[in-house]
């Protein structure tokens, strides 16, 4: 009898934590919840009367010994029209919060635009844990209230980028603004009894010691209110349904949200379950995450590392991501020198960092040069396959069913 309460006091714990302390973290303020670096009065982007035809909102999370990749990926992936969230997890060593917070600080673009913030009351995050989902769901609320951009990108520190962001910049700018790029499928096979029937509590949902997530021995029926989806945790989810997501207009988001506390690996299904589930939002799925990423035969619970020998594969996707890298990995190296035209230290190349004649480093702002796209070949490619997955004969086939 015991142990029966215990386990119903840990879920009844675990609800009563996503109704109320998470909107709590959700309503506190930008400045006061981020370590945002010193704005100089160098640059001001109201001044320059230009703009960029769209911008992303990055949250690039990281864990334990994920600082060196955090730094590099946050070279390539920069540009001043988008907006960067940075969330270590707090389980991490407090040496790799502080190498995060220096390098942000310190790097002067940053400072000028202003658009590169670090999570400073971050959140344990346990794998498989719903935590994971948490602090998505408290970045997006912060991103909203922030600034304005039109798409939402979580990516990981094993993550890198395939394209400049000018050439994601051009290529998206012709894709209208309510699609949601994720992918999804109602074809859960074995993970109906695995992860629907199973009921999983993430002690870092109530204990300031982060350790492993444990299952109730009592397993709960398949819902009959919803269906339930699957796909992958990497997304590029629209503005529109982000605040969806946040705002929760009708009661399905927070629904969903308490079910997927209890749901081992919900990053992959709460965000699926809730866009197939929405009558408003159900057709405005594209079913794809834009990554290449290669598995095992049959797949195990990590993808496989990437390296030399996947270069050429990733190139052919015309993917704009790939993961997952191992940190200074030497394929990062080919990809900066062939794919971004990166150098060591600097940012990947763009119209608003690029100089007259052929020096193609980029290392300082371009007041002047603020709006300008300078696209590749690979821009084209990429819009090119956009171009197909949104067509009309595949993109009704790829809606939720």
């Amino acid at each position: 009898m015991g142990i029966k309460i215990f386990i119903i006091s840990s879920i009844i714990t675990s609800t009563l934590f996503f109704v109320f302390y998470i909107p709590t973290k959700l309503t506190i303020s930008l400045p006061t919840s981020n370590i945002r670096p010193k704005i100089n009065n160098i640059f001001n982007i109201s001044n320059t009367n230009k703009t960029y035809p769209i911008s992303f909102a990055y949250l690039i999370s990281g864990s334990k010994g994920d600082s060196l990749k955090i730094k590099r990926l946050l070279k390539a992936l920069y540009h001043p029209g988008n907006y960067y969230l940075i969330h270590m997890d707090h389980g991490a060593p407090n040496k790799d919060h502080k190498d995060v917070i220096k390098y942000v600080t310190n790097e002067p673009i940053f400072g000028q635009v202003g658009n590169v913030w670090i999570v400073k009351k971050s959140n344990f995050v346990t794998y498989r844990g719903p935590t994971m989902l948490s602090t998505t769901l408290h970045a997006m609320a912060m991103l909203l209230r922030s600034c304005q951009w039109d798409w939402f990108i979580n990516l990981s520190a094993s993550d890198y980028p395939l394209v400049t962001q000018d050439d994601l910049i051009q290529a998206f700018s012709g894709v209208p603004k309510d699609i949601n790029f994720i992918h999804h499928s109602s074809h859960l096979g074995w993970k109906f009894n695995k992860r629907g029937k199973p009921i999983f509590i993430d002690p870092a949902l109530y204990s300031n010691k982060k350790s492993e997530i444990w299952q109730v021995n009592k397993q709960r029926s398949l819902p009959t209110a919803f269906k339930l989806y699957t796909g992958s945790a990497w997304t590029m989810l629209s503005r529109s349904f982000v605040e969806y997501c946040i705002i929760g207009w009708e009661n399905l988001p927070r629904i969903l949200l308490l079910y997927y506390t209890n749901f081992v690996s919900s990053p992959e299904g709460y965000f699926q379950t809730l866009i197939c589930n929405s009558k408003d939002y159900k057709n405005t799925t594209a079913n794809s995450d834009l990554h290449y990423i290669t598995w095992d035969n049959p797949p195990k619970q990590h993808p496989k590392s990437l390296g030399l020998r996947d270069y050429r594969k990733m190139v052919l996707s015309n993917r704009p991501f790939a993961r997952k890298f191992k940190r200074n990995d030497i394929v990062l190296d080919k990809i900066d020198r062939e794919l971004l035209k990166r150098h060591h230290g600097q940012f990947s190349f763009g119209g608003w960092c690029s100089q007259d004649g052929k020096n193609r480093t980029c290392h300082a702002l371009k007041f002047e040069n603020y709006g300008v796209l300078k696209p590749s070949l690979a821009s084209k490619k990429l819009k090119n396959m956009l171009s197909n997955i949104l067509s009309l004969k595949k993109f009704h086939k790829q809606q939720c069913r």
